[in-house]
């Protein structure tokens, strides 16, 4: 598969290189590891993580890039989940500290507002969204160069900026055979809590920015199959925003949406749906289920579906507020499950949004695309 054609700044055969790194302390299915980044003001960088090793493993084991959001770190509980389940996976720290909390003296920008925005101005270069995508994608190098690790079978998952990141890297690394962005996404500018930080940089700043580091500019050049898991009320990233990015794409695309989701960093790797889709894409697993659109006819919704397992419970969720994503209440009715298809009775409010889920017997859920009927 081809690359995006778009790669804004990076240098992706110098990112596909395997970084120079140094391997620290151990500890169990873990192991600190330092990597090179690019130059931050001239000088060489370094990111800090943890290489999880896949519990049991025998030959090459499939791989996951995970990637942490605002104020997050490298999460050792993260990697070593995942090192439980059978892969190696790396978590970086991506706001330039290591292992103990503290400033490396050769970190990358701060993951902070003026290093993400206000400093484009001194060249995108110099900003965290450069150091950071730069960072995911060594990341990935730094597995598919490892032994124990199938360079064929390595995916990404990113939580809040994590998943803003991964759905750039998605566009760039054609290497990865899986991405799950949790809540993060693009047209951060349409709808996102930083409108107001967008319109407080001056407009060829605010310009620069979302020429360079807007993730739909990248969503296009994805074509490995995405899994989107995001809350309906999500404070950052709304399902409008959410939606329009989902449907960029060129592969497969899964859409898990939950009323009600928190946003953190334990409930965006809790969802026992990215395991299976992981396990489904490159360890072998049995595939989530698939859904189709949703048909809407005299006040009947419907939608076609096909599962390797058995659905049983089908559900409608619905919201007729009109005002912000974040402060709309939602409400659930369960949906009749038939053979090949799920149905529910639309309620009467105009204007309305709704969606609807299917639940299988592992507990895995799956939505279609929202939709919208305004007043009559």
């Amino acid at each position: 598969m081809s690359s995006a054609a778009f790669h804004g700044p990076w240098d992706l055969r110098t990112l596909k290189r395997t970084p120079q790194c140094e391997w620290g302390e151990r500890l169990g299915l873990l192991q600190q590891v330092y990597y090179a980044n690019e130059p931050y003001c001239g000088a060489p960088t370094r990111v800090f993580g943890y290489y999880g090793s896949p519990k049991d493993a025998t030959g090459r084991a499939p791989a996951m890039v995970l990637v942490h959001g605002g104020g997050g770190k490298a999460f050792p509980e993260w990697a070593q989940m995942w090192a439980e389940r059978g892969y190696a996976a790396l978590a970086m720290d991506l706001g330039g500290r290591g292992p103990d909390g503290a400033r490396l003296p050769d970190g990358m920008p701060e993951q902070d507002d003026q290093a993400k925005f206000s400093d484009v101005v001194r060249g995108v270069k110099e900003t965290w969204s450069y150091h950071a995508v730069a960072g995911v994608i060594r990341g990935a190098s730094l597995l598919a160069a490892r032994p124990d690790v199938d360079p064929d079978r390595i995916g990404i998952t990113g939580i809040s900026w994590g998943g803003y990141l991964t759905c750039i890297v998605a566009g760039l690394d054609d290497r990865l055979k899986l991405a799950v962005p949790v809540y993060g996404c693009g047209f951060l500018h349409h709808n996102s809590c930083w409108l107001p930080t967008f319109e407080k940089m001056p407009p060829g700043d605010r310009e620069l920015w979302l020429n360079t580091f807007e993730p739909s500019l990248y969503l296009p050049g994805a074509h490995m199959p995405t899994l989107w898991v995001n809350g309906t009320n999500d404070f950052a990233y709304p399902l409008d925003s959410y939606q329009k990015s989902n449907r960029l794409p060129r592969g497969p695309r899964t859409l898990c949406v939950t009323v009600g989701m928190a946003h953190g960093h334990e409930p965006g790797w809790a969802p026992l749906e990215i395991g299976l889709f992981a396990d489904a894409c490159l360890h072998g697993g049995t595939p989530l289920p698939r859904i189709g659109a949703m048909q809407a006819d005299r006040g009947q919704v419907s939608a076609q579906f096909e599962s390797p397992t058995r659905i049983v419970t089908g559900g409608l969720h619905y919201t007729a507020d009109r005002g912000a994503w974040p402060e709309r209440k939602w409400f659930t009715l369960p949906a009749e499950v038939l053979a090949r298809a799920v149905s529910a009775h639309l309620p009467p409010q105009r204007p309305i949004v709704f969606f609807v889920t299917i639940t299988d017997e592992r507990g895995a859920t799956v939505s279609t695309e929202y939709s919208e009927i305004a007043v009559v």
